[in-house]
């Protein structure tokens, strides 16, 4: 009786090794597609987040906002404005003394703090002050809250319930008697305005505590 081989042939390992191949490259290019989706995702997510913390941050201090002027580090100069808000390209963009300074390690420091934010190469960051009257030797604690910011713009609502691009307005100190009056001067609310590339322009209107 003749004999039959048990093993392959040379076209049947192959067309196996040509499958498996086929499967291998398709398997990795799925798995590939997968991994970068997730990393686009996790991005995007963290500059949700950046996005939803800066807002928060910036509503907080501006709804603590205290009518508290400062000294300028050079003790000849005149005060401080309690509320600074430049117009666009002006450095800070904003300054402003606010309350409600958590101070949980009991530090002997005041309950009101100095902040100030600057957008710089499209970076949105927040520095406050560890006193609220600094010196030419004072330094400032740095966070940034933002980054890929195409522009960042307030406007202020005055008393008589119009928008103005810097605070205080160009006009004269409606409604104040004295030149203290004036430093403590704060708008009835500011409206905050995003632009990123990714969500566009954002908007919010925060109010200012009487």
């Amino acid at each position: 009786m003749r004999r039959h081989s048990g093993g392959f042939t040379l076209i049947e390992l192959a067309v196996a090794i040509l499958i498996v191949a086929v499967i291998a490259a398709i398997g990795y290019s799925t798995l590939n597609q997968a991994i970068k989706s997730h990393e686009m995702l996790r991005d995007e997510q963290t500059r949700l987040l950046s996005l939803q913390n800066a807002v928060r941050v910036l509503e907080q201090d501006l709804m603590q906002a205290a009518p508290r002027p400062v000294r300028q580090a050079v003790g000849d100069d005149p005060p401080q404005l309690a509320f600074v808000g430049a117009a666009p390209g002006s450095q800070p963009v904003l300054a402003l003394t606010r309350e409600g300074w958590a101070n949980p390690a009991g530090l002997q420091r005041p309950g009101l703090q100095r902040v100030a934010y600057y957008l710089e190469n499209g970076t949105l960051r927040r520095e406050y002050w560890n006193v609220l009257d600094p010196t030419l030797a004072s330094t400032t604690v740095k966070h940034e809250l933002m980054q890929h910011v195409k522009t960042f713009t307030l406007r202020y609502l005055d008393v008589n319930h119009n928008w103005q691009t810097q605070w205080p307005p160009a006009t004269s100190c409606q409604g104040c008697t004295s030149s203290e009056q004036a430093l403590r001067q704060r708008p009835l609310a500011v409206e905050i305005t995003f632009e990123t590339d990714e969500w566009g322009k954002i908007v919010r209107i925060v109010e200012i505590a009487a």
